[in-house]
């Protein structure tokens, strides 16, 4: 029985509805946690008001709950799709917005964001229930997965595969689209586990790389090597790409001037680049200052970053509310530069979202940071529901970006 089902104390497949005419109907109720869902609840009175409520626990077992109150249509359905709240945790019309809008039942609402399980442990439960004048009459329980079918996954280590990360592997025998090297910015560690499982089950081999904060790797963001982040890109190059293809390259905050210098000074070895919540500049390192990347073991210089030389194309995704750092003034710029075949880079900006624009959709996205490396709190900026949208709309330009 799942964590959620503990809490919950019913079963995966959901406890019986109260009333056998009122039921909830979703189109996917297994699907990849980055696909949206239609539901709607059916057999209501028309206009009957009702309360949907959304649950599911993150991997520390803590609930985190969504919430929404409607109004039946004429035909007795509320469909989240194109119902507008009276109110809840959201309060526009928005098919996913029960799952984005959990909070946590303790906690500060506001600075919080859910944690999913580990993919490589199994999928979420999203408990969904309708109640009205204090009487449950539906519920189901639906399955978000992290790893589609017969994705795999290993840990890699800098003695033994002189990176480390963990790597994410397609099913066996299916279309293998390019490659890609994701990783994160200045809280260290690896980048992105979920994102690198979502894009490996969507035939993407995935390293999701760790450049400092872990076992054999510096203690802080300061002289990092670029050769290091070359090693990583030869390895899923040398292994996984096929015919032509050239890895890309995802980088988060402090992790898009390593990536947008990678494709610039190795343009041979990968392709496309995505930067979220990007700068356009080399700044010093963190915490301390001092060179934050080198190459040939001397400082890459503090300035703009070229990407004349970029064979792809950078997509550059910014909030315009970012409280972390200017980045849709980055992504700007970089979206004014053109690559070696003279056509432009491309930016994304959300004006209201904020460091939290990226990457996958439909999971809570919090205001507030505390730092692991300062344990500072920090602004992150924009608001849940602006984070949503940018996570929604930017994610499907990330995959048609590099899904050839």
């Amino acid at each position: 029985m799942s964590v959620l089902a503990l809490l919950l104390g019913v079963g995966c497949a959901g406890g019986a509805a109260a009333d056998d005419e009122v039921r909830i109907r979703v189109d996917k109720p297994v699907a990849l946690a980055d696909e949206p869902l239609r539901v709607r609840v059916t057999g209501l009175d028309a206009g009957q008001e009702v309360t949907v409520t959304s649950k599911a626990a993150d991997h520390r077992g803590q609930p985190w709950t969504g919430r929404a109150t409607f109004a039946a249509d004429e035909s007795g359905t509320v469909d989240l799709k194109r119902a507008r709240p009276r109110s809840g945790t959201y309060r526009q019309a928005d098919g996913m917005g029960l799952f984005w809008s959990m909070k946590p039942d303790q906690g500060p609402a506001d600075e919080s964001w859910f944690a999913p399980l580990w993919p490589e442990l199994g999928s979420d439960e999203v408990r969904l229930a309708v109640d009205a004048g204090g009487e449950q009459l539906a519920a189901r329980t639906l399955t978000r997965t992290w790893m589609g079918e017969g994705v795999t996954h290993r840990p890699l280590t800098v003695a033994k595969d002189g990176v480390e990360g963990a790597l994410y592997l397609p099913p066996a025998g299916s279309t293998r689209r390019p490659p890609v090297l994701l990783f994160g910015g200045s809280s260290g560690g690896h980048g992105d586990k979920h994102a690198a499982a979502l894009l490996a089950s969507r035939g993407h081999p995935v390293l999701d790389l760790c450049y400092f904060g872990c076992a054999g790797r510096p203690a802080t963001l300061e002289r990092i090597e670029l050769e290091y982040f070359v090693t990583a890109a030869r390895l899923l190059k040398r292994e996984y790409a096929t015919g032509s293809q050239r890895p890309a390259v995802i980088g988060y905050s402090r992790g898009s001037e390593a990536a947008q210098l990678l494709a610039h000074h190795y343009p041979d070895l990968v392709h496309d680049v995505v930067v979220h919540a990007p700068s356009h500049r080399v700044v010093p390192g963190f915490p301390d200052g001092g060179p934050a990347w080198t190459k040939g073991g001397k400082p890459v210089k503090e300035g703009n970053i070229p990407l004349h030389r970029v064979r792809g194309t950078v997509l550059a995704v910014a909030g315009g509310d970012d409280g972390m750092w200017p980045s849709a003034p980055s992504a700007e710029w970089i979206g004014r530069q053109r690559g070696a075949s003279g056509e432009p880079h491309r930016a994304l900006i959300h004006p209201h979202a904020g460091h939290g624009v990226g990457t996958f959709p439909y999971t809570a996205a919090g205001t507030r940071f505390t730092h692991p490396v300062t344990g500072e709190s920090y602004r992150m900026g924009g608001t849940a529901v602006a984070n949503a949208d940018a996570r929604a709309e930017s994610w499907p330009q990330v995959l048609s970006l590099i899904g050839d």
